[in-house]
């Protein structure tokens, strides 16, 4: 078995913060008859989590194979059966767990970048639960190594538009630029970013018919135009990738002014519109699509590609909530277990993308997640690396 480096005391030094932490949500439990502390537990589920485990079942048998480990190094002396665990999941706050899963993140990890991006995400396999209630988590993620900053639970996605109102007022956007997609493409959405002392930069689409049409027609009569007058009302940038079968080249088009604009002083802090080019070409097959984008900020079209990039990172780790972890088929029914597991999901990328930044590691996260699953030290070394 492979030996890693770790830091000594780290890892003991996040186990007592966490615990802590955890102390904070409530037991509803009688304590008169608690075989499985509540911290325990949830110990436990975090290990699991970062291990890559998705049922209670793996969690369960994970503890019990492990329970030597886990009790040298963290005290853990009983492991619950399958129906306690999920008796307990199903119990607890699941937004409470959340709240402090983001506490311990921010805490431990630390706010990497100037990008806060905004995104929602539905949990599929809730439908079919029991409470038939569709489970929507809308959450900001600073991209620049993954950490959530805060989420909040709406009940359909339709009502993701007042609750970024919400998710924005416990958010410290001073300085950080707020990504978001054209749903949120709202006057009031803008108008409390830059009131808190914040950028944005936020797709535009079809729901602001008027002001994406404008964009729209103006960019079609420059861009396809010959005249040298029309090409100097615009700057651009662009960049290229190829992975294996698949080239992208991104293209930016930053309007050099847009006093032309009717509706521009109805939008707070409204500063550029550009357009953002997509041509893929895979398997001899190409594609090509234009969007467009509104800003409070007043910089370069290759700046503005690394901005709309960067937003890219909430939307893979949302991918990859359903690819590593299978959330979409999720088999716990609580909505209490599934809130909590979202969070913990959450916690476990961040962790890994922080490993993987520190150490340099190529190897790919659902990677490092099974070999975690192997090797106790390893594991060991990600906890001690997690302190910041």
């Amino acid at each position: 078995m492979i030996k890693y480096p770790i830091k000594k005391g780290y890892f003991e030094q996040m186990i007592e913060k966490t615990r802590i932490y955890f102390t904070m949500i409530e037991d509803k439990r009688c304590q008169c008859d608690v075989k499985h502390k509540l911290t325990d537990v949830l110990i436990l589920v975090m290990f699991g989590v970062i291990c890559g485990l998705e049922t209670s079942e793996k969690i369960v048998e994970y503890g019990k194979s492990k329970l030597k480990f886990l009790e040298q190094y963290f005290g853990i002396t009983t492991i619950p059966s399958k129906s306690t665990l999920n008796r307990i999941l199903g119990m607890i706050d699941g937004e409470a767990v959340g709240e402090i899963i983001v506490l311990i993140m921010r805490e431990m990890i630390g706010i990497v970048g100037d990008i806060v991006a905004i995104d929602g995400k539905t949990i599929c396999s809730t439908k079919r639960s029991a409470h038939k209630k569709t489970l929507h988590i809308l959450t900001a993620m600073a991209t620049g190594n993954g950490v959530t900053l805060g989420q909040l639970c709406v009940d359909e996605k339709t009502n993701e538009i007042p609750c970024i109102l919400e998710l924005l007022e416990i958010l410290d956007i001073r300085g950080k630029i707020v990504t978001a997609d054209a749903m949120h493409a709202q006057k009031k959405t803008v108008e409390v970013i830059i009131e808190k002392e914040g950028d944005y930069c936020i797709g535009l689409k079809g729901n602001q018919e008027t002001f994406h049409e404008d964009i729209k027609l103006y960019f079609d009569d420059v861009l396809t135009s010959k005249a040298l007058s029309d090409k100097e009302t615009y700057t651009t940038a662009y960049t290229s990738e190829k992975n294996r079968d698949r080239y992208e080249k991104r293209t930016c088009y930053l309007l050099n002014d847009i006093s032309w604009l009717d509706c521009k002083d109805d939008w707070a802090g409204l500063k550029s519109v550009f357009a953002v080019r997509r041509e893929v070409i895979r398997n001899d097959i190409k594609t090509d699509e234009m969007s467009y984008y509104f800003s409070s900020l007043e910089t370069t079209p290759k700046r503005f590609l690394e901005i709309v990039r960067e937003h890219w990172q909430i939307e893979v780790m949302h991918w990859m909530l359903d690819v590593v972890f299978d959330e979409d088929e999720c088999r716990f029914m609580s909505e209490n277990a599934q809130k909590s597991l979202n969070s913990l999901r959450k916690f476990a990328l961040a962790l890994h993308k922080n490993f993987k930044d520190k150490t340099n590691s190529k190897k790919a996260i659902s990677q490092n997640m099974f070999a975690c699953l192997l090797n106790d030290n390893l594991l060991l070394q990600i906890l001690s690396t997690f302190v910041s």
